[in-house]
């Protein structure tokens, strides 16, 4: 979905292809991704693999989008920082509460603890703005947005502090999240 989203944003066309577990398990597919998962972008002949390599790699190939700042700004870094904070910082502790939230309650419990320290240091960082980074919409609104609407699935998006439903809300109502959202697969 989030590589759906910044195609989108970018106005690039694109394909998705829904593969079954065997076709991911194939050796067709593990030259594209030595562990047999999803996604991977198809490059000029190389594969790129890793979500957020690839938003992050579509936003360099296209630097007049305002997805990402100057090449070696701090406006890039801010950026870059936003971007791996939410595959590092928000996913690992919001899946863990997720998944053990019937079968190990404790376990659940801590991770939801790590989550929501995080999701504070983004309210926090959300304080007077409407973007996470560069005072405008990046790619890593794309990457952390995404990571933190799995809270709806997850039974606990309502709470979130009311600045990042906020943002949540903002992000969801952009017309190329809403045409991802239709062609990609969550």
């Amino acid at each position: 979905m989030r590589v759906a989203w910044v195609l989108e944003e970018l106005g690039e066309p694109y394909e998705v292809t829904v593969m079954t577990r065997e076709e991911s398990r194939a050796e067709e597919h593990r030259t594209r991704h030595p562990l047999g998962r999803v996604p991977v972008l198809e490059d000029n002949g190389t594969m790129i693999f890793e979500s957020a390599a690839i938003c992050l790699h579509l936003a360099d190939l296209n630097p007049d989008s305002g997805l990402i700042g100057p090449l070696g700004s701090s406006e890039r870094a801010l950026v870059y920082q936003w971007a791996i904070f939410a595959p590092a910082e928000i996913e690992p502790p919001l899946l863990e509460a997720a998944i053990y939230a019937e079968r190990d309650p404790e376990r659940a419990a801590r991770a939801r603890v790590r989550f929501d320290a995080a999701a504070l240091a983004v309210s926090d960082a959300l304080e007077g703005g409407e973007y996470i980074a560069a005072g405008r919409f990046t790619v890593a609104d794309v990457l952390l947005g995404s990571a933190l609407a799995f809270t709806a699935r997850a039974g606990f998006a309502d709470q979130l502090p009311a600045n990042v439903q906020a943002y949540l809300g903002r992000l969801a109502a952009r017309p190329a999240y809403q045409r991802a959202a239709q062609r990609a697969p969550a």
